[in-house]
């Protein structure tokens, strides 16, 4: 059995710094839009943070309805699947309707036990994302200098020197 290598960083020298990962995108995106070899560019985020970003309350009812929501969404793809294997005369909209209802009580009663477990102890929700401080663009040094100035003529462009 053939062992995978172990990830490494990739190598590189920096032609750009950015503080968005939506900057380092453009600027690998000009480079490709100006025929430069992209395959020799990496974006490297650094200073990661981890970002909990709090959507809302979270209620018994609205714990209750999303529960609901997603058993219902299981049943439907449950429903299609065996309908898929209801015999010629059996009534496939029947199956599927029964499959959504199971399961959005399922969901329901999923989503109360859920939310009663946590004791009020964690009753907001929210979505989390890791993110870098500062995004690096690096190249490959045989093609960094070309990279540098395709990079400075996109700068001189939108006016970010």
């Amino acid at each position: 059995m053939r062992r995978q290598p172990l990830p490494e960083l990739p190598s590189g020298v920096s032609v750009g710094s950015h503080g968005t990962y939506a900057a380092a995108q453009r600027a690998v995106d000009f480079l490709s839009d100006n025929k430069f070899p992209v395959e020799n560019v990496s974006i490297v985020g650094s200073d990661l943070k981890l970002v909990e970003r709090v959507t809302g309350r979270l209620t018994q009812g609205r714990a209750i309805g999303i529960g609901a929501g997603g058993g219902a969404w299981w049943g439907l793809f449950v429903g299609i699947l065996l309908s898929l294997f209801t015999p010629s005369g059996g009534n496939a909209v029947v199956v599927i309707v029964l499959a959504i209802v199971i399961g959005l009580v399922f969901g329901v009663l999923f989503g109360w036990i859920g939310y009663r477990a946590t004791g009020g102890r964690r009753d907001f929700t929210s979505m989390t994302q890791v993110v870098a401080g500062t995004y690096e663009v690096i190249c490959r040094p045989d093609h960094a200098e070309e990279a540098r100035h395709l990079l400075a003529r996109l700068a001189l462009q939108t006016g970010e020197l």
